[in-house]
């Protein structure tokens, strides 16, 4: 199995425990006199099977990506950590920009007036530089996932 396929699989099983779960919930308090509609000791056993499955398959993962190199020097597991560095710092960025939109809502001269304290069309020029750094990324980490074999 190739890595990618083993994510998308992580993916769904985590899909799917999410909706045991719900199940679960919707179904472990029932009015008095009634049935629940699933057997909830049977989906609770069905949520212990999916997630020792995703725990199984997650090992395998972080083994694979934690020994697979990714170029000269660093491995799969070392430019994940840098791909999540990178949208971290543009996340950052953006809330900052984001706070500084001034409304002038004053009434008279004698009310507050804000400024900025940062350049924000540098700031925005670093969060473009920095989503363009993470498409790039992204996009070579999805290449060698469909070419690693999953450990």
């Amino acid at each position: 199995m190739k890595l990618a396929e083993a994510l998308m699989k992580r993916a769904d099983y985590q899909v799917k425990v999410e909706q045991l779960k719900k199940r679960i919930i919707n179904n472990v308090k029932i009015q008095e006199g009634e049935k629940p509609s699933e057997n909830p000791k049977e989906l609770l056993k069905e949520l212990d099977d999916i997630l020792q499955k995703l725990s199984e398959l997650i090992v395998k993962i972080n083994k694979t990506n934690s020994s697979t190199m990714f170029d000269e020097s660093r491995t799969i597991a070392d430019v994940l950590a840098d791909r999540d560095r990178i949208w971290a710092k543009r996340s950052a960025l953006d809330k900052i920009v984001d706070a500084s939109v001034i409304t002038q809502d004053r009434y008279s001269k004698s009310e507050i007036k804000f400024t900025r304290t940062l350049d924000i069309s540098l700031i925005r020029k670093d969060i473009d530089m920095l989503s363009k750094e993470f498409r790039e990324l992204d996009t070579k980490i999805q290449e060698k996932n469909w070419t690693t074999e999953l450990i």
